[in-house]
């Protein structure tokens, strides 16, 4: 059964998270649209770490390198647009995943603010009961962050933080960003090709 995805950038530091994780999701065979938003925070994040040249979404498709096929997956929406197809619970997703997640994404979500389409999509996906993983990019944690996440832990919500899976061994970076996109997949329920070694007691 194809999947349609929303993948959601927020304004916190690791932007390669979601370069990788969009040109792993935008390969996969069994995913036919992901609906790709990044905030104006995001965009400045952008900036400083992928280079001055990569301010927006359509920047972020084009550093995960994508080719023909894979970039006609990818639906590229202002965090302004408000009437986007991924604002509805009647334009069904196999699930929403924000990434990474800033904590003043965390804290709207938490709330049930909707005053961008990252919160609204968000909270679409919360109502909705399909899977939302975050992945909270914040250390150390205060008071207020371990609220907001049991309060987003109670309405279904997946906290996923991108932490080294050392486990897996050796040193390149990239296989921790592989591993890290198989979480996010695992976490949709889609099922990914190519993930021998990145898991427990496989090599």
């Amino acid at each position: 059964m194809p999947h349609r995805l929303a993948l959601l950038v927020s304004g916190a530091s690791g932007m390669l998270l979601p370069r990788h994780v969009l040109g792993r999701l935008a390969a996969h065979p069994e995913i036919e649209r992901i609906h790709l938003v990044v905030s104006a925070g995001a965009s400045q994040v952008l900036r400083h770490e992928l280079g001055p040249e990569r301010t927006g979404a359509a920047d972020l498709a084009a550093a995960a390198g994508l080719g023909e096929e894979a970039r006609a997956k990818v639906a590229v929406h202002r965090d302004s647009e408000l009437d986007a197809p991924i604002a509805s619970g009647s334009y069904r997703l196999t699930g929403t995943v924000v990434l990474p997640c800033s904590a003043g994404t965390l804290g709207a979500l938490a709330s049930g603010s909707a005053r961008t389409l990252i919160h609204r999509a968000g909270a679409v996906a919360l109502k909705e009961r399909w899977p939302l993983v975050l992945g909270f990019r914040e250390t150390p944690y205060s008071l207020v962050h371990v609220e907001n996440m049991r309060r987003l832990l109670y309405a279904g919500a997946v906290i996923l933080p991108p932490v080294p899976a050392f486990y897996i061994g050796g040193e390149d970076f990239g296989r921790f960003l592989d591993h890290y996109a198989l979480r996010v997949l695992d976490r949709l329920g889609i099922a990914e090709p190519g993930e021998e070694g990145l898991r427990w007691g496989e090599s």
